[in-house]
C-alpha cells in the first residue's frame, strides 16, 4: 500500500486541482458578466485567463522535464494560479477593466500546470503493470472535474453570488499544492559527464568552483577575475535561457514532427475553438431559456461533463475496436451536437445537445492522451503534453473571444459558427494514416 500512496495522493492532487480549475471559468464568465453586464466583457476575461497558456505550457514543460523535483515547480505553479485569480477578483469593478485583463493574462500562463503537468508526473508514481490504468484514471479525473467544477461555480454563484464562486475555485486550486510538492524527486539523465537538467552549463560550474574556493581563486588555484554583479547575472541568466532555449525547440519539434500526434493535436484544438464559442454562448443561453445565467452554466455544463464521465467508464469496460486517432475525430463531430440544437432555444433540445457533446468530448480526451504517450518521446514527454495542453486552451480563448461580442449581437449566429467550427475539427487532415491496430483507449 505505500508503494501507491503517491499515485493515489497524485491522483488526488490532480482532481482537486482540476475542479478548481472547471470551477474558475465559468466563475470568472459569471463574475464578469455580473459586474459589467456584458457578454462581450465577460468572454474576454475568461480569455484572457486562457490564451497566454500558449507561452506558458511549452515553458513550463521544458522545465518539467529538467526538474529534479518537478512537485515543488508545480506547487509553486498552483500557488501563483490560485493568487491571480483572486487579484482579477480584486480588480474587477474597483480598477479598470484592462487591469483585471492584465492580471487574468498573467494568470494564465500557469493554467497548464493543472492538465498537462499532472498528467506528465504519472510515469515516476506508477507502478509496473500500472500505468494504463492510471492513465485511465488520470483521465476520468478531467470528467469528474467538469462535472463539480461548473456545478460549484454555478451553485455557490448562485447561493453567494459569482466573487464567492471565483474565491472557491482558487481555494482549490491552492489545496491541491501539498499533494503536488509530495510527487517523488526524479533521477535525471547524466549528459556530457554532469546531470541533464537546465542550467548547468560551463558558467555555472566555473562559478560554484571560484564560489567554493571562497578566495578569489578557482578550484585549480588560479587567480579569477571577479565579474560586476550585472556581468554576472548576465552570464547565469545566459545559462538557465539557452538550454531552455533549446528543450523548448526540441519539445515543439516533437509535436509537429510527428504527424500523427500533430494531426490528434490540431484537431483537439479546433475543437477546443468550438468549446470556447459555446462557453461563451451558456450566460445568455442560460438567461433565455433555463431561468437564469448562473443555473444554465451549472445545469448545461454539468451535462456535458455527466456524459463524459460516463462515456469514458463504458469505454474502460466495453473499448471500441478503433484506433485512438479515429476516437479523436469521432469526438470532435460528436461536440457539433450542443450548438446546434442549442438554435432551437427550447430547454430540452438544448440539454440533449449538450448531453451529446460529452459523449464526444470524454473519449476526445482519453483517445488523445493515448495518442501523446503513443508519440511522445520519453525525455519530452511533460513538453509534449503541456504544449498540447496549452494550445488546447489558446484555442478555447480565442473561440471564447471570438463568439462573446458576436453572441451579443446575435446568439444564433454565434452558435451557427460554433457548430461550423466543431464540424471543420471532424475533417481529416492529409497525411500518414493512423496504425492499423485496435488499441484500447487510455489517457
Amino acid at each position: 500500500m505505500l508503494k501507491r500512496y503517491p499515485l493515489l495522493l497524485c491522483l488526488a492532487g490532480a482532481l482537486v486541482a482540476r475542479v478548481g480549475d472547471e470551477a474558475a471559468g465559468p466563475a470568472l464568465l459569471l463574475a464578469g458578466f455580473a459586474r459589467t453586464g456584458s457578454t462581450t466583457e465577460a468572454s474576454a476575461l475568461l480569455a484572457a485567463v486562457s490564451v497566454s497558456a500558449a507561452l506558458g505550457g511549452p515553458v513550463l514543460g521544458a522545465l518539467l522535464d529538467g526538474a529534479a523535483r518537478p512537485g515543488r515547480l508545480l506547487a509553486g505553479a498552483l500557488a501563483l494560479y490560485a493568487t491571480g485569480l483572486v487579484l482579477v477578483l480584486a480588480e474587477l469593478g474597483r480598477l479598470p477593466f484592462a487591469a483585471a485583463l492584465v492580471t487574468a493574462l498573467l494568470a494564465g500562463l500557469l493554467g497548464p500546470a493543472l492538465a498537462g503537468g499532472w498528467s506528465a508526473q504519472l510515469s515516476q508514481v506508477a507502478m509496473a503493470g500500472q500505468a494504463p490504468r492510471a492513465r485511465a484514471l488520470d483521465a476520468m479525473t478531467f470528467g469528474a472535474a467538469a462535472l463539480a467544477g461548473p456545478a460549484l461555480a454555478g451553485g455557490t454563484a448562485d447561493l453567494l453570488g459569482a466573487s464567492a464562486a471565483v474565491a472557491l475555485s482558487a481555494g482549490l486550486i491552492a489545496a491541491a499544492a501539498p499533494a503536488a510538492r509530495a510527487l517523488p524527486i526524479r533521477a535525471l539523465p547524466i549528459r556530457g559527464g554532469r546531470a541533464g537538467g537546465l542550467g548547468t552549463g560551463r558558467g555555472q560550474r566555473a562559478t560554484a568552483g571560484a564560489m567554493r574556493a571562497g578566495d578569489g581563486t578557482d578550484t585549480h588555484g588560479r587567480t579569477l577575475r571577479t565579474p560586476s554583479s550585472l556581468s554576472s547575472s548576465l552570464s547565469s541568466l545566459r545559462n538557465a535561457l539557452v538550454p531552455l532555449g533549446g528543450a523548448l525547440a526540441a519539445g515543439t519539434l516533437a509535436v509537429l514532427g510527428k504527424p500523427l500526434l500533430a494531426r490528434a493535436t490540431l484537431t483537439s484544438v479546433v475543437s477546443s475553438v468550438a468549446q470556447g464559442m459555446l462557453t461563451a454562448c451558456v450566460p445568455l443561453l442560460g438567461e433565455q431559456a433555463l431561468g437564469g445565467a448562473g443555473r444554465g452554466a451549472a445545469l448545461l455544463l454539468s451535462c456535458t461533463a455527466v456524459s463524459a464521465l460516463v462515456a469514458n467508464a463504458l469505454l474502460m469496460r466495453f473499448p471500441l475496436p478503433l484506433p485512438p486517432d479515429s476516437l479523436v475525430r469521432i469526438g470532435a463531430l460528436a461536440q457539433a451536437a450542443a450548438p446546434a440544437l442549442a438554435l432551437t432555444g427550447r430547454p430540452a433540445p438544448l440539454t440533449i445537445g449538450f448531453l451529446l457533446a460529452g459523449l464526444g468530448e470524454g473519449p476526445q480526451l482519453t483517445a488523445l492522451f493515448a495518442v501523446r504517450h503513443r508519440e511522445a518521446p520519453d525525455g519530452l514527454r511533460s513538453q509534449v503534453f503541456t504544449t498540447g495542453a496549452s494550445l488546447k486552451v489558446t484555442g478555447f480563448a480565442l473561440g471564447a473571444a471570438a463568439a462573446g461580442p458576436l453572441a451579443t449581437r446575435s446568439l444564433p449566429a454565434a452558435l451557427a459558427a460554433a457548430t461550423a467550427t466543431a464540424l471543420l475539427a471532424a475533417v481529416r487532415p492529409p497525411g500518414r494514416t493512423a496504425p492499423a491496430t485496435r488499441t484500447r483507449p487510455r489517457n
